[in-house]
């Protein structure tokens, strides 16, 4: 299983939109997505949020990188500032979806 985190920085009195243009147009292209296991988003005081998506492989995570990913980056363009920072990691273990420790 692979994690993508990406860090936003959302602009001054956009949190409200930005959950809901999340909620009701990015989370329906993630479910829709091969390979798509779960999402998680957090929020900072300093406007700064944080999503976390689960997928099963590593190739998978790629196709949505390269044939999705600057779609939903649009669509989150007119709440947020900068651009966002990716990272991928492999992920070691998870208590939800019972993956042991490595």
């Amino acid at each position: 299983m692979f994690a993508r985190n990406v860090t936003f920085q959302i602009k001054p009195n956009q949190g409200s939109a930005f959950t809901s243009k999340y909620q009701k147009d990015v989370l329906p292209i993630l479910r829709q997505a091969p390979g798509f296991r779960d999402e998680l988003t957090l929020f900072r005081n300093n406007n700064e949020t944080v999503g976390i998506t689960l997928w099963e492989k590593r190739e998978q995570l790629d196709a949505y990188t390269n044939n999705v990913d600057a779609q939903v980056v649009k669509l989150l363009e007119p709440m947020t500032s900068g651009t966002p920072d990716v990272r991928t990691y492999e992920v070691s273990s998870s208590t939800a979806h019972k993956i042991p420790v490595a």
